[in-house]
Parts: C-alpha cells; sequence; structure tokens
C-alpha cells in the first residue's frame, strides 16, 4: 500500500519548517516559497508550450534551481537541517545572464514596451515572470522583517525575471508572432 499523501497535520492552520520549527501557514517565509514553487509550475506549463530543445533544457535547470530555492527558503536559518539542503552557486545566475545574451543576439532592439500576448506560449511566459517579480518582493520583504534569505536567492530571483521576459521575446521570434506593441493613448 502506498503511503498517504495527508497527515492531517495542517489541519489546524500551521506547518513545520525543514528543521521542524512551527509556523502559521500565512507566515511570509511560507508565502515567500510558496510563490517560487507557483513559479516553478508556471515553467512547467511553459516549457510544456514550446518546442525550442535549447530553452526546454534551460527551463528544466532552473525548475531544479527552483526547488533549490524553495528548500533554502523553507528552512528554518536558525536551526541546523538533519538533511542537506542543496545550495545555488554563482555560476547559476551566469546561466541565465548567458542565456539572456544568447537569445538577445537574435532579437531585435526593442524600442518600445511590449504588452503580454500573441500567443499563449508568449503570455503564459510572461504570466511567469510576474510571478517571479512577486517572488522577488518577497524575498525582499523577508529581508526588511529581518528573516534570513540568501542573497544570491534574490540575486538568482531577479535574474531569472529579467530572463523570462527575454525568453518571452524569443519564443515570440521562434514562433515568428509579432510584438504588441504598447500604445500609450495620449489625451490631448
Amino acid at each position: 500500500m502506498a503511503a498517504k499523501i495527508y497527515t492531517k497535520k495542517g489541519d489546524l492552520g500551521k506547518t513545520s519548517l525543514i528543521g521542524g520549527t512551527k509556523v502559521p501557514k500565512n507566515h511570509l517565509r511560507i508565502e515567500t516559497y510558496g510563490t517560487v514553487d507557483e513559479l516553478n509550475s508556471y515553467i512547467g506549463l511553459v516549457n510544456d508550450l514550446i518546442e525550442d530543445t535549447p530553452s526546454k533544457i534551460i527551463l528544466k535547470e532552473i525548475q531544479d534551481r527552483l526547488f533549490t530555492v524553495g528548500s533554502s527558503l523553507a528552512c528554518d536559518p536558525d536551526k541546523e537541517p538533519l538533511m542537506k539542503i542543496p545550495d545555488l552557486k554563482e555560476d547559476d545566475v551566469v546561466l541565465l545572464e548567458n542565456e539572456i545574451d544568447r537569445m538577445n543576439d537574435v532579437l531585435p532592439a526593442m524600442k518600445h514596451f511590449i504588452l503580454p500576448g500573441g500567443h499563449v506560449a508568449v503570455s503564459t511566459t510572461h504570466v511567469a515572470r510576474c510571478i517571479c517579480r512577486r517572488a522577488e518582493r518577497l524575498c525582499v520583504n523577508m529581508v526588511e522583517h529581518e528573516l534570513f534569505v540568501d542573497p544570491l536567492v534574490i540575486k538568482y530571483i531577479n535574474r531569472l525575471s529579467d530572463y523570462l521576459f527575454v525568453l518571452a521575446r524569443y519564443i515570440a521570434h521562434l514562433l515568428q508572432v509579432p510584438e504588441v506593441v504598447w500604445k500609450p493613448r495620449i489625451n490631448g
């Protein structure tokens, strides 16, 4: 018989961090790593919607790194976890920067703001970018509330949102979908 997925331990609105500390399910740390999990799910959806093999490989790497980020955020920083938690490395940020540069090399220069849209894969990538920005804001909020966040996590999430923006443009380019240029209404 398979192990049951439910434990009933969270029925009263509490959960445990890695290290055993119990916190309310609406704790800022839980909200933050929950948002990273949401981002990871959307990146999986983006990966399912695109066909570009190099991008699919990078997206799988990103999903792996987001599990690392989530693990880091789920730890009680005052307790040493019994299990070894994977760590983020500066090379993970460099990978994103290299991919941004690779995609930008084939994209036309941006001369206007663009709106999310044109194709479901493009729009979904922009949704992932927005969730990524929310995750970044939550990480910064944690720091502002004196909750430990590895500075490399914030750097990675920041660079990831840049990557997702460029990826959305790159996907549009590969699909030969015109970018939706924002044309502001000017009352005058």
